[in-house]
């Protein structure tokens, strides 16, 4: 921590000047963030302060050129190969693209003309002709081919000098191991393509929900995320995270004179690439001049939030590979292509507060309420904050500078704070008059806390409802216990009491649903069989025939049984089987509605936590009043003595249904099943006792059969169920 400390402090000032102090300064925090993010994958400030501040270096730099020095973060590829993975040299060097960060149509016209200044080009001489494509958020990988096969990955390191990864690459599908060789169409002898690893958002979130229901660390972003699945030592590692690749272009192949393929353009080579099973961007097309490139990054930029993917700009590259080759590159970038960034999706600003949120299925969520920020292209002021346990795994507190990131649909996310040292970036930035106002944003943005400011502490109670709020065991999120009450789960708590598996009314979904909470009409669950002909009918597109239909399929679902009747309470982790097993075990509701976890835990399958949702459920007064509304209303099942289910003929065995069976439904096969005490399983495992397997049978009839498994059709089936074990020729 020390020596971080000591590269944010500021260099002792130089003879040479104010100006000297200013870059070292700016060189001291820029390399320090670039070795966070490309060596140790764990990024402290979003991507736009980086921009800021290498932009004000390069200011300051093109002001006194005689302070440039070779080691300046504008002169060279930022990285280094971490340790334990073996350093690659590459054959060709690695480098960087230009940043075009005026995110207006002007940046891709300065590209042009620029390009059409260095070629030379009369005003009038056609227009030049690019490449254009999305710009990845991932990590920049080399594959290098022999023969047609995959013998080395490496990453990109400081352009020179990369990092061997090619036991983690193999584990990415989307790259061929092996290519083919021979013909015209194979590839040459020696092939080494270019392009990013990069993780899909929803595999990103899928991800991080892992990581946070587990209690681990979660990522900042999905280049993070891929970035440290790649350099991990163990390739075990990378294979449980989804990584995909794009390729993008060549480094070494074999050459021309030597039987090597001859591209006369860069889209040519492109779509070779494609030919040969390397996935490329759909994106991808050719433009002619300026006017072509506005359109592409405007169109592109439209669609950024629907992609799959992060982008934070597009690419343009010259196509020709012979005008490629006479432009050449400028230190170490070439002058032939540009990245033309758009709008951030992360930005720093302040917490001004942290509310709760009540979700549908009664999840409490903190929000921070933001200092308004643009990000991504929009204005956000919250920012989702996940659970308890991340606010205090990130250390987030009111008055706190965060980072908030925005990605397509997803809601904006605080990732993480910004680090009270990075504050004098801003005074860095304040010697130039040029950047007086990005100075002056910057130590805006840069305000520290007031002293003592409290941890935040989730509510006892539900903000909406005021039920009691718990957290089980194991788990991260609160949850309110209000949920038939609770006005924030009044739409879901509806749907699932009228699903078909549940109660049952047909015609009662999402819309209709959501016509009857949002204009009042409804409020608990009694309310949906005191509804009217004359109020249903008066709704938007409800004629009088569909509503008659309604209220006739709420009277059926009087008549319903108990099990179905539990399931459809929505009573946290009662699922159809526990229902039935309850009912079974009790016989009758009240008996379920006293009893105590104790005789609870009696209950076949039912564990503590299951026990202690149920008995929590029924202790709250609302929950009891919504029930007996219900009984009141007319909802009726019959009631027995309690069954013991050890005198259950199939008590005790786990079964599995796949395929489609004869004459039986899958629902009919399971409800027979289940009344004879079996329990059925989604998944087959040593565990299973049966599979029934129907036609068209898939990789669970496959499991069984490896694992030994005995399989049953539905004669097999009926005989069980008749006969029980004995009468297939086993105990079970």
């Amino acid at each position: 921590m020390a020596e971080t400390q000591d590269l944010f402090s500021d260099p002792a000032p130089a003879p040479s000047g104010q100006a000297t102090i200013e870059i070292e300064a700016l060189r001291a925090r820029l390399n320090l963030w670039a070795h966070q993010y490309y060596v140790q994958d764990a990024p402290s400030v979003p991507d736009a302060e980086y921009d800021r501040a290498f932009q004000a270096l390069q200011a300051l730099e093109a002001a006194h050129p005689d302070l440039v020095t070779p080691d300046s973060p504008t002169q060279r590829v930022i990285g280094a190969v971490m340790e334990g993975l073996t350093p690659v040299r590459h054959q060709v060097p690695m480098l960087s693209i230009r940043t075009e960060t005026d995110t207006e149509a002007s940046g891709a016209e300065t590209f042009d003309a620029r390009v059409r200044r260095e070629l030379k080009l009369a005003p009038d001489a056609p227009p030049v002709e690019y490449v254009a494509e999305p710009k990845f958020d991932g990590l920049a990988m080399s594959l290098r081919y022999e023969n047609g096969r995959l013998v080395q990955a490496a990453t990109r390191g400081d352009g020179e000098v990369g990092e061997d990864v090619t036991h983690n690459i193999r584990t990415i599908r989307q790259i061929p191991l092996t290519l083919p060789t021979g013909g015209e169409s194979g590839v040459p002898p020696v092939l080494e393509v270019r392009g990013e690893v990069y993780m899909r958002r929803a595999d990103f979130d899928r991800l991080n929900e892992r990581q946070r229901e587990a209690g681990g660390k979660t990522f900042v972003n999905p280049r993070n995320a891929a970035a440290g699945a790649v350099r991990q030592l163990d390739s075990g590692i990378a294979a449980q995270r989804p990584l995909s690749f794009f390729a993008y272009g060549l480094g070494d192949i074999t050459p021309v004179a030597e039987g090597g393929p001859d591209f006369a353009t860069h889209y040519a080579m492109l779509q070779q690439l494609k030919t040969w099973g390397f996935p490329v961007a759909a994106q991808v097309r050719t433009a002619q001049g300026a006017t072509e490139l506005v359109a592409f990054h405007q169109e592109v930029g439209a669609s950024r939030d629907q992609l799959p993917y992060d982008i934070d700009g597009v690419v343009y590259k010259v196509n020709s590979l012979a005008l490629q080759r006479q432009l050449g590159f400028v230190t170490r970038e070439p002058r032939w292509a540009v990245a033309h960034k758009y709008p951030a999706q992360e930005m720093v600003t302040r917490v001004e507060g942290i509310d709760v949120q009540v979700g549908r299925t009664g999840k409490l969520t903190p929000v921070a309420r933001l200092a308004p920020v643009f990000v991504g292209g929009v204005t956000v002021t919250n920012a989702t904050l996940h659970n308890l346990f991340e606010i205090r795994k990130k250390g987030v507190r009111v008055g706190d500078q965060v980072i908030v990131r925005r990605a397509g649909d997803v809601i904006p996310e605080v990732v993480g704070t910004v680090p009270a040292a990075l504050a004098p970036v801003a005074g860095a930035l304040q010697g130039s008059d040029a950047l007086a106002d990005a100075a002056a944003a910057d130590a805006a943005r840069h305000v520290p806390r007031s002293p003592y400011v409290p941890n935040f502490r989730m509510p006892r109670h539900c903000p909406i409802c005021g039920s009691a709020v718990v957290r089980e065991k194991g788990e991260a999120n609160h949850r309110c216990t209000g949920g038939l009450f609770c006005p924030a789960q009044r739409k879901e708590a509806i749907l699932h009491f009228a699903a078909r598996r549940a109660m049952d009314v047909e015609g009662l979904g999402e819309k209709l649903v959501d016509q009857l909470v949002d204009g009042n009409v409804i409020r608990t669950l009694p309310d949906l069989y005191r509804l009217g002909l004359t109020a249903l009918a008066a709704l938007d597109r409800m004629a009088e025939k569909s509503a008659q239909n309604v209220i006739a399929a709420l009277e059926k679902s009087k008549q319903t049984t108990l099990p179905r009747f539990l399931f459809g309470l929505g009573i946290r982790h009662v699922g159809e089987a526990t229902a039935k097993d309850l009912a079974r075990h009790f016989g009758g509701l009240d008996a379920i509605m006293a009893a105590s976890v104790e005789q609870l835990l009696e209950v076949n399958d039912v564990g503590p936590i299951v026990a202690e949702a149920i008995h929590t459920f029924f202790a709250q007064p609302h929950n009891r009043e919504v029930v007996e509304q219900l009984r009141a209303c007319g909802l009726t099942w019959q009631e027995g003595p309690p069954a013991e289910r050890a005198t259950l003929p199939l008590a005790g065995l786990t079964v599995v249904i796949t395929g489609t069976l004869p004459t039986l439904s899958r629902d009919e096969a399971k409800d027979l099943l289940e009344a004879a005490g079996a329990k059925v399983a989604g998944s087959v495992s040593k565990k299973t006792h049966y599979v029934v397997a129907g036609a068209e049978a898939g990789s669970k009839l496959t499991k069984a059969q490896d694992l030994g498994v005995p399989v049953l059709d539905e004669d097999g089936l009926r005989t069980l169920l008749d006969q029980g074990p004995a009468g297939l020729g086993g105990a079970g």
